[in-house]
């Protein structure tokens, strides 16, 4: 997989400056979101790899079924892609494209990992305590796990705190057998 982030970063890079000179990351967050799901489809997928068919017809094709959900640019994108016979990467490009706006706007992707289901109070102040110690916006995204007996797990970046009770007899356990 890291030779696949390693084609889509220049395309992602190249996208996110250029939405970010025009001031429109949202409107190509859309956008590649649109062309991704489109270039998701199990029949474009085969006609993307389908020799018979030409760049100039899967790029006409492609921007039809987008429709005006594609703005110029982002069509030029596309059909850059398609010409290159790199549209097989493009929901890496998405995924780096959207790590990079996080990253400009400031905010961390957080996994929270929970015994039990949240409220939403309860994930609003681990948020704020969150961003408190981060000192940026976190968007926290929460998955129960009930083998954690209680507590949570939370996962920032290449941090990660368990504070669960799993965690702990885990802690314990290793103590009692050194």
């Amino acid at each position: 997989m890291a030779e696949i982030a390693t084609i889509a970063r220049p395309y992602a890079e190249a996208v996110f400056s250029l939405a970010k000179q025009a001031g429109a990351l949202d409107a190509w967050s859309e956008q590649l979101t649109l062309a991704n799901a489109v270039a998701a489809d199990p029949e474009m997928s085969r006609l993307a790899s389908d020799p018979r068919v030409s760049a100039d017809q899967l790029g006409s094709l492609f921007l039809a079924v987008c429709g005006d959900g594609l703005g110029a640019e982002a069509g030029n994108f596309i059909r850059l892609l398609i010409e290159n016979g790199r549209i097989s990467v493009l929901p890496e490009v998405v995924a780096q494209f959207e790590a990079l706006k996080a990253s400009e706007g400031g905010v961390l992707d957080a996994a929270v990992t929970s015994a039990f289901a949240m409220s939403d109070t309860q994930l609003a102040e681990l948020s704020a305590r969150l961003e408190s110690r981060f000192k940026r916006k976190i968007k926290a995204g929460v998955t129960v796990d009930p083998a954690l007996i209680g507590g949570v797990i939370v996962a920032v970046g290449d941090e990660v705190y368990d504070a669960s009770v799993r965690g702990k007899l885990q802690g314990m356990a290793y103590a009692l057998t050194r």
